[in-house]
């Protein structure tokens, strides 16, 4: 599937098992992000768009969906970290990008629109902190879960909440207990 795809009232009506008025009202009521094709007025949801809707609503994703309710970006420029976390993620079938630097994250989230995002604090250049506030301020990547694993103070950890992200991991972490944050943020199933 492209993952550039939109959809209309009509497929997301047939999705979720509702009457194309329901979707409609979903758009109207600012529930689903849409717009509107020029001249004629027909709506029209970006699909990732509609994956954060139905995440959001806990409603079940459409089998057709699932890989991208399943992508995570990693960043973190620990080599090692990072590989520690892609080998736990890849385990529980999560799609796994990394980016080993800030300035890398925003490419990467953009291009792959990540679900949740692990966001080490501390990197060269563009840091943890920055990375977050640029999340939260783009319209179309402020829905991105973040859960900072970061081994910085309590201080700086409430720092990062106070931001924006959603959850916070002390170094070093339980793999186990990283893909549980994860997959609760990300609104699918563990799988072993």
């Amino acid at each position: 599937m492209n993952d550039k795809r939109t959809l209309t009232t009509g497929e997301i009506a047939n999705y979720c098992g509702v009457n194309f008025r329901t979707v409609i009202r979903w758009i109207q009521r600012g529930q689903l992000t849409a717009y509107q094709l020029p001249g004629r007025g027909d709506n029209r949801v970006e699909v990732h768009n509609f994956v954060t809707f139905l995440r959001e609503n806990s409603i079940p994703i459409p089998r057709d969906f699932l890989h991208l309710a399943r992508r995570v970006l990693v960043v973190e420029d620990d080599t090692l970290v990072a590989q520690a976390i892609e080998r736990t993620l890849r385990k529980h079938n999560f799609e796994v990008y990394i980016a080993q630097d800030g300035f890398s994250a925003g490419s990467l989230l953009r291009e792959h629109l990540p679900c949740v995002m692990t966001l080490d604090l501390r990197m060269p250049g563009l840091g943890g902190f920055d990375v977050i506030e640029y999340v939260r301020l783009a319209p179309d990547l402020n829905r991105t879960k973040i859960l900072v694993v970061s081994a910085l103070e309590d201080i700086e950890l409430d720092r990062a909440r106070l931001l924006g992200a959603d959850d916070v991991l002390q170094k070093p972490f339980e793999p186990e207990d990283l893909a549980a944050r994860v997959v609760r943020m990300a609104g699918v199933e563990l799988r072993a």
